[in-house]
């Protein structure tokens, strides 16, 4: 019997692997926090009850963060793999990723993957203009690899994006220690198939730790992302310069006239993909609120 802190590493099946100064102790959580409606997730710092060989998630410490999908909180940066091919890379997908990170204030880092099928270098443009640190890499190869390594140093890191994109094996390739399992493309199917079940806090060498997530073939703004329409444009970064300088109050930057967003993006200081995915996001938003209304 004792008291002591932890952070959960492991979550599967209502049983989870906590970290301990005293080692790995699996534990469930009390009854209380199904009253609440609270869930531990992987990354959170909890309170724990040990009896025998076992414990108890008492009391969630606060987060800094957290997403939803995945399910991970205390996190420093999201690491955003996407592939230049096999699966096509979807602009919009990667706006609702990095959308979500901004607003939980989790930098985003953009890592372009299979770069020996194909350059890749307009996804890298887009993203470095648009104020993004952008990486290109290569793990057959082994292109570009060692640069994600001092990134992932005494960080939080998760690694996301579509599944098939090349995260476990990007992974695998900065620690093969790991041995990650790894999918193929269904070239039937032109996507990925899902080899990673759970998320998972792995110890780095170097110090820090990493998580590679479950992959997925499309995003749900709904599911990663719970935000008023209006604070959407504060997920834009590039946007920032421009918020402000409307013609008219509470412009949406989707379609009015006199608003200063719109006519950067005409005159090419902000991409159009990027304010097609803002537009694309704000009416799925807007729609979620309106539905919640009836």
């Amino acid at each position: 019997m004792g008291q002591c802190t932890g952070t959960i590493l492991k979550s599967l099946s209502g049983f989870y692997n906590v970290e301990t100064d005293g080692g790995i102790v699996e534990c469930r959580a009390c009854g209380r926090f199904r009253k609440t409606g609270e869930k531990p997730v992987v990354g959170d710092r909890v309170n724990l009850r040990l009896e025998a060989d076992t414990g108890y998630i008492e009391e969630l410490k606060p987060r800094r963060n957290q997403l939803v999908r995945p399910p991970v909180a205390n996190i420093d940066q999201l690491l955003i793999v996407v592939s230049v091919c096999n699966p096509v890379p979807s602009t919009l997908i990667l706006d609702k990723l990095i959308a979500a990170a901004e607003q939980q204030r989790i930098e985003p880092i953009i890592v372009v993957s299979k770069t020996d099928l194909e350059d890749g270098s307009w996804l890298r443009e887009l993203y470095d203009s648009a104020g993004f640190s952008c990486f290109a890499v290569s793990v057959v190869t082994g292109s570009g690899v060692e640069e994600i390594r001092p990134l992932l140093k005494n960080k939080v890191t998760v690694f996301t994006g579509n599944t098939g994109a090349g995260k476990s094996s990007l992974l695998n390739a900065l620690y093969p220690n790991l041995a990650l399992p790894t999918g193929e493309i269904s070239h039937k199917l032109g996507r990925g198939r899902h080899t990673t079940r759970q998320v998972d806090l792995l110890h780095l060498p170097e110090g820090g730790f990493a998580a590679d997530t479950p992959g997925f073939s499309s995003v749900s703004t709904d599911r990663y992302m719970h935000l008023e329409k209006e604070q959407l444009q504060n997920c834009f970064r590039e946007f920032a310069p421009y918020l402000g300088q409307c013609q008219f109050q509470g412009c949406s930057h989707t379609c009015e006239k006199g608003c200063a967003v719109l006519a950067a993006v005409e005159a090419g200081k902000i991409a159009h993909s990027r304010h097609e995915s803002y537009c694309t996001m704000y009416q799925e938003i807007k729609g979620i609120k309106e539905w919640d209304k009836k």
